[in-house]
């Protein structure tokens, strides 16, 4: 959503960037003849406090662990797409007079105040999409309002020029999220789908009806928060717990089934907040028909997860495929697999597939 100073100063291929609080991933897709294909994708632990509550917090630990990932993945693209999430960011949706984009720009840049709470609209960076004309009022139209403080989005910045690269694209994860369901998935102009994010410290939801966002709401209750109340239950340190995401925990098949409904009991409280906000979403925007809620980030991983939300909220519930319509290149998985990164890639794969001038 924020384009960065020198955007069109040539070179027009990206490369997406998604930096976790546990985890950063980088994924490169090329447009070929026959279709988009992702070309590399590689992934890096980071180490816990370096980002806190969606701010960097070690910006020189940071720029370290980005330029061990690219040195990983090969990747010789230098302009970057990353997100931001969390409190770093306010997502908002408002109606105002029809107007021309030229003219909503003036009026936002002279009244965003109104619209968002901060005292200091010079500390802020913005920006608006129009998303269509307001359904009961003719007269009307309902604009997304995306905002961040300047020094939030300047530490991430400035951190990926610090590991000589390039910064042209700070985007939100939940519409990363939704550029890449746009791509792999089909969807009438009135269906709803739900695009559930959970991550090791946030969960991002974006309702999204016929391909555009219609309520978004971040919320910090995470996968670290489920691993860190099985470490405990277990008696292990929270890296097992971890590793048993993807791995499983246990040397016999009790002990591994007794892990995996621990699992799923520690994540009730992820499972029950997202419930809260799928009913809330209903009760306000009068949406009955969703179809789908598809399930990314490390949290789908979690044994179970997706039967159990499938069940509280009665609405067909699977894990995200970010390759439905992408071609995978095996060469770019460095010993995993498609269905194995999937939802893990979700995110940057959506950040990759971003041009430069898009919304």
């Amino acid at each position: 959503m924020f384009d960065i100073g020198g955007l069109f100063a040539g070179g027009k291929q990206l490369v997406g960037l998604d930096i976790g609080s546990s985890c950063i991933k980088v994924a490169e897709i090329q447009d070929t003849s026959k279709g988009r294909v992702l070309s590399r994708f590689s992934r890096l632990p980071l180490a816990k406090g370096v980002i806190v509550d969606g701010v960097v917090a070690e910006p020189e630990l940071l720029a370290q662990a980005i330029k061990k990932l690219f040195k990983q993945s090969k990747c010789k693209r230098k302009r970057v797409v990353t997100s931001i999430s969390g409190h770093a960011v306010i997502v908002k949706k408002v109606t105002i007079a029809q107007m021309d984009e030229q003219e909503l720009r003036e009026l936002i840049h002279d009244e965003a105040g109104k619209y968002l709470p901060f005292d200091d609209m010079a500390t802020v960076d913005y920006d608006c999409q129009i998303l269509g004309e307001n359904p009961y009022n003719p007269t009307q139209m309902e604009v997304l309002l995306v905002a961040a403080k300047k020094e939030i989005i300047e530490g991430y910045t400035e951190v990926i020029e610090a590991a000589g690269l390039i910064p042209t694209i700070v985007d939100v994860d939940s519409f990363a999220l939704e550029t890449m369901y746009e791509e792999n998935y089909d969807f009438e102009e009135t269906d709803v789908d739900i695009l559930i994010n959970v991550g090791a410290s946030i969960t991002n939801l974006n309702a999204v009806k016929g391909g555009v966002s219609i309520f978004t709401r971040d919320f910090t209750i995470g996968v670290n928060s489920v691993t860190e109340a099985i470490a405990q239950h277990l008696g292990v340190p929270a890296e097992k717990a971890e590793e048993a995401l993807t791995e499983g925990y246990g040397d016999d098949e009790q002990t591994r089934r007794t892990f995996r409904e621990g699992m799923i009991a520690h994540a009730d409280s992820i499972c029950s907040e997202v419930e809260r906000s799928v009913d809330y979403f209903r009760s306000t925007f009068g949406a009955e028909n969703i179809k789908h809620v598809l399930l990314s980030g490390g949290g789908a991983l979690i044994p179970g997860i997706a039967s159990d939300l499938a069940q509280r909220l009665g609405i067909e519930t699977e894990i995200i495929n970010p390759f439905r319509k992408i071609a995978v290149d095996k060469r770019a998985l460095e010993n995993e697999t498609a269905e194995g990164i999937g939802p893990i890639a979700a995110v940057s794969v959506g950040l990759a597939l971003r041009k430069l001038g898009d919304k």
